[in-house]
């Protein structure tokens, strides 16, 4: 078996990587990641370096690995900056890093992608942790992995960590009222009030997907992204053309959320679908109104997976307020390897009380659950 390090999915055969994304997640799709290395999105001077790892058998591709170099933390959320500060108090670098994960996106998938007759993953994480230490990276991280990838990676030896995300979980709902049925009274009351006020402000709601998306529709959704990133003082990490690339590559896999008032279109939410999951990934407005978000990125996101029969929508990371407006806390793992042994042993020490405490809040969140029979 060989291992090679690509600089650039281009030099990769489309065909051939998405026959390793056997479940079609469309975040580890030629299609997604080309897009973002053609519009320069990674690559050259963002501080993500595309060097995705291949293992081949006589020519052919069975398994491969989205693989960062990073110069930086942003972009990750799953977050090291503590760990980063200690190098450098120690005197080490601990840039540039690798990482395997999905740039700009915290959606657990698998992250090992292999032919539907390869079982490689021990493989994959051992030439993945051979490449970082030959390389002098002063570590490897895995971003959002399954919980099953999860195992095989600590099982390896590598330090996992875990964090909470909010999700929302279909069950078998009818329609959006059989979903507040089984809410208690009180959040039952406040999402339908949210709503109302909504209605009463005279907003309505476009969702567009597939062929009726249009390159006006994406201009304005990436107005809005640049608006939230505005608000925050944040980095823009996605430029106009690849929200361009993406209609054209993966129209059928975006679900675009629009608010208007009197014709004007004043909101919006870009939402990414898989075969059984929604995943909310951008939103903003030019204009600020009473529930605005709360319908736009939830409500109407949660009405359009009831009606498409998916099983569950991820509505970002963080946000406690999602609890009230029946997102869950689930627990997200990442895994770690360190070059350092005397840093590795500390960081060890950290992320098995780090867990003790994500169990503790997740369980306390779970105490005030907004449905009845939690």
């Amino acid at each position: 078996m060989q291992t090679e390090i690509i600089a650039s999915i281009s030099d990769i055969q489309a065909t051939d990587w998405d026959a390793l994304n056997s479940d079609n997640n469309p975040f580890t799709s030629y299609a997604f990641l080309s897009a973002l290395e053609e519009t320069g999105c990674v690559g050259g001077t963002t501080g993500w370096l595309p060097r995705y790892l291949i293992l081949k058998i006589d020519g052919k591709i069975l398994a491969a690995l989205p693989m960062f170099a990073k110069m930086h933390s942003w972009g990750e959320y799953v977050f090291d900056w503590a760990w980063a500060e200690a190098w450098q108090r120690n005197g080490l670098l601990y840039y540039p890093k690798l990482i395997v994960a999905i740039p700009f996106s915290p959606v657990t998938g698998k992250r090992m992608l292999m032919a539907n007759e390869a079982d490689v993953a021990e493989q994959l994480i051992t030439a993945a942790s051979q490449y970082a230490e030959s390389s002098d990276y002063s570590s490897l991280h895995w971003l959002f992995p399954t919980t099953e990838e999860c195992a095989r990676l600590e099982q390896s030896g590598l330090q996992t960590r875990h964090n909470v995300q909010f999700q929302w979980r279909n069950q078998s709902y009818g329609n959006f009222a059989d979903f507040l049925a089984t809410m208690t009274s009180r959040k039952r009351k406040k999402i339908a009030r949210e709503r109302r006020r909504v209605r009463e402000q005279g907003l309505e709601f476009e969702v567009i997907t597939g062929d009726a998306l249009t390159t006006a529709y994406m201009d304005q959704m990436y107005e809005f992204y640049l608006c939230t990133i505005h608000i925050h003082g944040s980095q823009a990490y996605l430029n106009r053309a690849f929200f361009h690339l993406l209609r054209e590559r993966l129209a059928d896999n975006i679900v675009l959320i629009l608010a208007s008032r009197h014709n004007e279109t004043i909101a919006g939410a870009l939402n990414i679908c898989s075969n059984d999951t929604l995943y909310g990934r951008y939103w903003g407005c030019n204009e600020e109104y009473d529930s605005l978000h709360f319908e736009t990125c939830y409500y109407q996101a949660i009405d359009y997976c009831i009606k498409a029969g998916l099983s569950r929508f991820e509505g970002g990371a963080q946000g406690e307020h999602k609890l009230s407006r029946g997102f869950l806390p689930q627990i997200t793992c990442s895994a770690h390897w360190m070059s350092e042994n005397l840093l590795s042993d500390s960081i060890t020490e950290f992320l098995d009380r780090e867990k003790v405490h994500v169990a503790h809040y997740r369980d306390l969140l779970n105490e005030h659950s907004p449905y009845k029979n939690s």
